[in-house]
């Protein structure tokens, strides 16, 4: 999970269009197709307005010249997430549907509706669309250059100092485990070494987050000191340089907003 984190931020430091992109405008496409799908009444034009939306994401997925594979391998991560919840939904007579066939029996009397498997499927696409564009934002842009861009665009100087410190203390929250997972490496201690007691392997497991706690607390406390210092106190803010649109990006905003509102908006009122 530690090494997914740097892998993460590894691709946004890359150079593309949709890199070299302000991040105000990757952050509003992202929130307007997010909106936009999930908008869209529960039917069978979801398919439609999601079909039209995750080509929209494959063509700027491909400008950013990032491999299928890690787009892939994201996905996977977060699917476990909410795959769940999808899948439950074959069971359960959902308020949608006024008439239920019954497509299959399962021991111990479970059914299967045909009309669940199709609300399930709505779900799956309305989640999975969201999530690519979400995936999409976070590949291309780097974790800093999002929080400077909320506060741009309004968001209240108290969230982005914290978010500003989560990014930057997440990473020495990273450095200090990887450092004490090395330090049990070295002393030939694996958690999931099934020839240790696993009683044994539970102490050395509490220990070890113990630990991670104590020294994160003692972190916390040296950066709060250390603020104090610098002249930290109620009115403390992050500082954000002004920075206005370009015209190109200004220009890709509004057709690629346009194209959201506008194939949701078609798609979904064709008679």
């Amino acid at each position: 999970m530690i090494d997914d984190l740097y892998y993460i931020e590894k691709h946004a430091y890359r150079t593309s269009i949709v890199h070299r992109l302000d991040a105000r405008v990757k952050l509003l496409i992202a929130l307007a197709a997010i909106v936009a799908i999930v908008a869209v009444p529960y039917s069978t034009r979801v398919y439609e307005v999601g079909a039209a939306l995750f080509a929209l994401f494959a063509l700027l997925w491909a400008a950013s010249r990032l491999s299928p594979v890690v787009y892939l391998k994201r996905l996977a991560l977060i699917l476990p997430f909410g795959i769940f919840l999808i899948a439950f939904q074959v069971f359960v007579k959902n308020p949608y549907y006024d008439v239920f066939h019954t497509i299959a029996t399962l021991p111990f009397g479970i059914e299967v509706y045909a009309e669940s498997v199709e609300f399930a499927s709505i779900l799956l696409l309305k989640f999975v669309v969201s999530v690519s564009f979400i995936i999409l934002l976070s590949s291309t842009t780097k974790m800093q250059d999002m929080i400077e861009a909320a506060g741009r665009l309004g968001l209240p100087r108290e969230f982005t100092l914290t978010l500003a410190m989560m990014v930057r203390y997440i990473f020495v929250f990273a450095e200090m485990f990887t450092r004490i997972r090395t330090a049990m490496a070295t002393r030939c201690f694996d958690p999931l070494d099934r020839t240790l007691p696993y009683r044994y392997r539970l102490h050395q497991i509490g220990y070890t987050v113990g630990t991670i706690f104590i020294r994160s607390y003692e972190q916390g406390e040296r950066t709060y000191t250390s603020m104090l210092c610098r002249g930290y106190g109620a009115n403390a803010g992050l500082y954000i340089r002004k920075k206005p649109l370009r015209t190109g990006e200004t220009v890709f905003f509004a057709a690629t907003l346009g194209f959201i509102v506008l194939s949701s908006v078609l798609i979904y009122g064709q008679p």
